[in-house]
């Protein structure tokens, strides 16, 4: 922070003292970020930048409305909470519906387990980059184009509200993104592998393996036929439940998507049943057991309080295949007479926070994995994601690999595999659901203009009927 901690809590004490009886509720955020990003394309790189930023924001909420204000300087904070009021006091109608939430006055870090990569100079940084990018251009002569990105981003927060909470947090967060796209004529082709860490910069490093393995399917791929576009039964691997848990029906559950839309709230019924008995879905940031320093559960999405002070919480979306859940703001919560579930977030101080999912996952069930091939005449095995995108309740995933099924073995590999359906008919149709589990690390999330969200999602592997299976789709993951 550019002043003392101290001072920036006397600061927002003050501010609030004399500003919050102007408005229904007012929140300051200070923020303090220091990361790097590196990009390498080809055997040249592109971006390489380490950076602070310094800056906050003012929420202010009036008669329903909300004004919102940011900024670099924290000497013009007088003059961002004036225009934060004016706004919401220009436009404020109705009445402010906030759900309650325990006031917190506390300091929290959500701690990693291994090094810092604050303490990994910019020069190693590089190297990894370069090294992964030889590793990628390495299999094959075929490969033409490949691309290798690097970021990481420590945050440091203060939130101070008219409420009376005064709350300190910080955490950090790493992603790599490998791509290579291969050729032979004119069939072309890509592979692609992301992870990321809320741990331990090592978690980014003894990687060859798997970047190397974007790089094979890519090639693998160019000699592969079409898959035939058909319905087919369909058993697709963890990584896949994971991205279609968080694309197709995690974002359905955000709660001001119910609230603006009427006709989705009365689809998102809670007490519908949507998907088999047996069918689990959870979304959760909380972090358990750790507080400040002690090991615990941590994924991309993990976090202790919201970036509105509410207590990270699990909350379960559908239980027993019927909705019971969904993802609140204090706001949504309010509007809809439910409870705040600690979902609302902004990416940094430049973003009023939105209801969004944290870490979203489907509960493994009984099956075993080879037994989801039983019985099917001819259907599709699809693994890992290629790129996929949401229109509402409907959605298109091409897989990273696929093979045919037939007479329940695995057969010959496919490509171009997109998977497209209806959400709340692809839960119905969900035959089994296997007994294996995998988090997938990789997520950024978009919505609101606010890109690169980190989320982590997860599942088993699920054997569904009626999935539409076709030709290319979009290379962009939401």
């Amino acid at each position: 922070m550019p002043i003392s901690l101290t001072e920036a809590k006397n600061l927002l004490s003050d501010l609030l003292a004399n500003y919050s009886y102007q408005v229904d509720y007012l929140a300051i955020r200070l923020e303090e970020s220091q990361g790097t990003d590196i990009l390498l394309r080809g055997h040249k790189i592109e971006t390489l930048s380490e950076g602070i930023s310094i800056g906050g924001q003012v929420r202010a909420c009036y008669k329903g409305a909300w004004g919102f204000a940011s900024f670099n300087q924290i000497s013009t904070l007088k003059e961002r909470i004036e225009e934060a009021i004016a706004a919401a006091k220009l436009i404020g109608k109705e009445e402010t519906i906030l759900a309650p939430i325990p006031i917190i006055q506390a300091t929290h870090v959500v701690s990693l387990t291994g090094k810092d990569p604050r303490h990994i100079s910019l020069a190693n940084k590089k190297e990894l980059c370069e090294h992964y990018g030889q590793v990628l251009r390495s299999v094959d002569p075929r490969i033409t184009t490949v691309s290798v990105r690097y970021g990481d981003s420590t945050q440091k927060v203060i939130l101070a509200t008219s409420e009376g909470t005064m709350l300190e947090q910080s955490w950090t967060d790493m992603e790599m993104r490998f791509a290579a796209t291969a050729r032979n004529g004119e069939t072309v082709q890509t592979g692609r592998e992301t992870t990321g860490s809320r741990k331990a910069y090592e978690d980014l490093t003894n990687l060859d393996n798997q970047v190397r393995s974007a790089a094979q399917r890519a090639v693998n791929s160019l000699a592969l036929p079409i898959v035939q576009g058909n319905t087919y039964t369909v058993v697709i691997d963890p990584i896949l439940t994971g991205l279609f848990v968080h694309e197709a029906f995690g974002h359905l559950s955000e709660a001001d998507m119910a609230y603006e839309n009427p006709d989705l709230l009365e689809v998102m019924t809670i007490g519908r049943r949507f998907g088999p008995e047996n069918l689990q879905i959870f979304d959760g940031a909380m972090v358990s057991p750790i507080l400040n320093g002690d090991e615990g559960e941590v994924h991309r999405g993990s976090y202790i309080y919201d970036d509105e002070g509410t207590l990270a919480t699990t909350t379960q979306l559908i239980q027993d295949g019927v909705l019971v859940g969904r993802l609140h703001s204090r706001e949504t919560a309010g509007k809809l007479g439910e409870v705040p579930t600690g979902n609302a977030r902004c990416l940094d101080y430049h973003y009023p926070p939105l209801v969004r999912m944290t870490n979203t996952w489907i509960a493994p069930g009984n099956t075993p994995v080879s037994d989801l091939f039983a019985d099917i005449k001819e259907g599709v095995y699809a693994r890992n994601w290629l790129g996929g995108m949401t229109n509402g309740e409907m959605f298109t995933f091409s897989a990273g690999e696929a093979w045919m099924i037939r007479n329940g073995e695995l057969a010959e590999p496919v490509r171009d595999v997109t998977l497209s359906g209806n959400v709340f008919n692809t839960l119905a149709d969900i035959e089994a659901i296997a007994d294996d589990f995998y988090w997938d690390e990789s997520g950024g999330c978009g919505k609101g203009g606010q890109n690169g969200l980190p989320v982590g999602c997860g599942g088993p592997s699920l054997r569904v009927r009626n999935v539409v299976v076709g030709g290319d789709a979009s290379e962009v993951r939401s």
